[in-house]
């Protein structure tokens, strides 16, 4: 340790073993996880420096948080490079200090103990060996690509190496984090134990070295061969091109080309290729744009705390939402009873629930408690038992009042009572309420284990306490949480009406359904709104269309008109024919050129009522905005949500377009209030 002296490192501590071994312990100071920041990186670059210069016999790298190994680079301090035009210093610099354990005169071996991210397995991918704990916590992932970069402090260079091209692709395109378990079998790890044997696997991997199986030897070898590198980036453009455009998101597209170019590279030739291009990428709008999504997200995490005294949920109504609300409650956890008048239209509903716990749920025996917490109330009795009662019957505001009106004596003092209503405001449906403090809306998105975004409505008599139990609840079952007032519609709903009315008003012109999606798909929608109106269901979204329309002042379109049998993907038919689920889109004529403005209808009506709904208050700020849309549709990820891509427009020119949409189709096209504040 006497090359040690002279140091008070803040984050890292040091232990010397009687055989020579030294453990290198990351316990970053004031935070809950480890993240590499500058400050945990350059602590251990001095820390390797000696060590350099006065080798031990191995070096041992764990985490002693009990939260997991690391969860990555502090990506807020990233931002901040961004802003100061270093970003490709940071990457540097971190290339360096890892190369620096790649290049120790000793054995490493990095612990992996729970969460293993970005930064955290690029680490490890520069020790000699990793050995991975097998607890269920574990997981070992490189989600840059979720960023709009990919790993860039050695990351992209080391893992095709280590584990052939193919295995190291399908981990940084996809961002898939993997057990210990499947990281072993790709040769990401080298052992898999218990935690408490773990620093045993270690030292018996630094006195007797690691043998890894000829298998993956020849695999790594191959896969990174030139003739590899002429055939794979082929193979896995078409793969990526699939899922991503490169306009779009082009992380996944620059990995690909650079690992062509610099695969045969000596290692630190490698490592500059990789740091100019994910410098590149990452001052880019897309990186930027994801990355301020990332902090979104982390906002919406925060809001409610963790306590929030739900133990027993009642859902009334077992249609799609009200069965699929049940039973992703009962999958994270919660008792829950499901209610609805006969068992007839309860069973679908756990049907559907056994099918997502199968999914879900792999351990047999986990799976059957998850079950066991589900149960059919065709009688109500849960009503007296429940601390949150949610309510997800069809849009009838008379009904719903009636049901309040028989609920509300049989419930708990401390009871939350929430309605997943869509369109109706919750003003008026807890007029008649005597409890009106402990009602809100819980809107939930269909499909419901799909969908992250869960909005909290709320209105003029609910308590604060109300939002923030029910803040907290949608945490625990992980879904993230936005705050909207109960106006018709809320936020997404609201925003998304015109989109979706324009796009029918399209479709009534006779322009072509598979050409109105086209333009969305290009924009960067996951879906096209014409296949989203069939997927929904054209009598659910006439019902929503029709109070919208009548909010906004609009006839709703005569092509929303529903004819039994042809709602939609439901019934097989709709404004599509579907065929197993899919559907079956005419081809357009070859000839055939959409309206020049066709993409502008569509994107200009979603932005105005954006700006509206902003001005109106309907959430607090334009970041809890452009989250609950970007959760709530899928709207263009990379473009940040709407107010951010106005700001990307500029005003001005996002005004002229709306002004020339005025003139040529109406008065629903004019600016509304609010793009002045912009």
């Amino acid at each position: 340790m006497n090359q040690f002296s002279g140091l008070s490192p803040q984050h890292w501590q040091l232990e010397a073993r009687n055989d020579g071994i030294l453990i290198l312990s990351l316990e970053r100071k004031d935070t809950s996880v480890n993240t590499l920041c500058q400050a945990v990186l350059n602590e251990l670059d001095g820390l390797l420096e000696r060590m350099a210069f006065a080798p031990p016999k191995g070096l041992i790298i764990r985490s002693t948080k009990k939260a997991g190994f690391i969860a990555g680079a502090d990506i807020a301090e990233f931002a901040e490079f961004d802003a100061k035009g270093t970003v490709l210093d940071a990457i540097s610099n971190g290339q360096n200090i890892f190369q620096r354990i790649a290049e120790l005169p000793c054995p490493t071996v990095a612990l992996i103990h729970g969460h293993c991210m970005g930064g955290g397995t690029e680490l490890s991918l520069a020790c000699s060996a990793r050995v991975a704990s097998n607890d269920a916590s574990t997981r070992i992932g490189l989600p840059e690509v979720k960023l709009g970069i990919y790993p860039g402090w050695g990351g992209s260079v080391r893992l095709p190496r280590l584990v052939g091209a193919p295995a190291a692709f399908d981990m940084m395109l996809t961002g898939r984090a993997l057990s210990g378990k499947a990281a072993r079998a790709i040769g990401l790890v080298d052992a898999v134990t218990a935690p408490d044997l773990m620093v045993n696997k270690a030292v018996e991997f630094i006195e007797h070295g690691v043998n890894r199986p000829f298998k993956q030897k020849a695999t790594a070898w191959l896969s990174n061969s030139w003739l590899a590198r002429q055939i794979l980036p082929g193979v896995l453009t078409k793969q990526v091109a699939r899922k991503a455009r490169k306009a779009h998101y082009p992380a996944p597209y620059s990995l690909i080309d650079t690992w062509r170019r610099s695969g045969g590279m000596p290692v630190r030739a490698a490592l500059k290729q990789e740091g100019y291009s994910v410098a590149k990428l990452a001052q880019g709008p897309t990186a930027r744009n994801l990355t301020r999504i990332f902090f979104l997200m982390e906002r919406l995490k925060s809001l409610g705390g963790k306590e929030h005294g739900i133990a027993h949920v009642h859902v009334i109504g077992a249609g799609v939402m009200g069965g699929d609300i049940a039973a992703w409650c009962a999958l994270r956890g919660f008792d829950v009873s499901l209610q609805d008048r006969e068992m007839q239209y309860i069973q679908p509903a756990l049907d559907r629930a056994d099918t997502l716990f199968a999914k879900k749920v792999k351990d047999e025996t986990k799976r059957a408690a998850t079950r066991a917490r589900l149960q059919a109330d065709v009688a109500g009795d849960g009503v007296g038992k429940a601390d949150l009662v949610i309510e997800a019957i069809f849009e009838n505001l008379e009904a719903k009042q009636a049901l309040y009106a028989a609920l509300e004596p049989k419930m708990k003092p401390n009871a939350l009572l929430v309605s997943n209503t869509s369109s109706i405001a919750l003003d008026t449906l807890g007029a008649k309420l005597s409890h009106p403090a402990r009602f809100a809306g819980l809107h939930y998105f269909n499909p419901v284990a799909m969908m992250p975004l869960v909005e909290i409505v709320r209105h003029a008599g609910m308590a604060a306490e109300t939002e923030r139990r029910l803040a907290a609840f949608c945490r625990s079952i992980d879904k993230l949480p936005v705050p909207v007032a109960g106006t018709p519609g809320f936020l997404v709903n609201r925003i998304l009406a015109p989109y979706m009315q324009e796009a029918i008003l399209a479709f009534s012109e006779g322009i072509p359904g598979r050409a109105i999606d086209k333009a969305a798909l290009d924009f960067g929608m996951p879906m096209g709104p014409i296949e989203l109106v069939d997927t929904v269901g054209l009598d659910v979204a006439a019902s929503v269309g029709k109070i919208m329309a009548e909010f906004h002042g609009q006839t709703l379109p005569d092509t929303l008109q529903v004819t039994p049998g042809k709602r939609g993907k439901k019934d097989g038919e709709g404004l599509y024919k579907w065929v197993d689920g899919k559907t079956v889109k005419p081809d357009l004529a070859k000839d055939y050129k959409a309206p020049d403005d066709l993409q502008d209808r569509l994107v200009f009506a979603l932005l105005n009522e954006a700006v509206s709904c902003l001005h109106q208050g309907v959430v607090s700020d334009a970041e809890l905005l452009d989250a609950g849309v970007i959760f709530g549709t899928g709207f263009a990820p990379f473009r940040g949500g709407p107010i951010e891509h106005i700001k990307a427009i500029g005003r001005e020119p996002a005004l002229a377009t709306l002004k020339s949409l005025e003139n040529k189709y109406g008065a629903r096209f004019a600016p509304k209030a609010g793009w002045d504040a912009l």
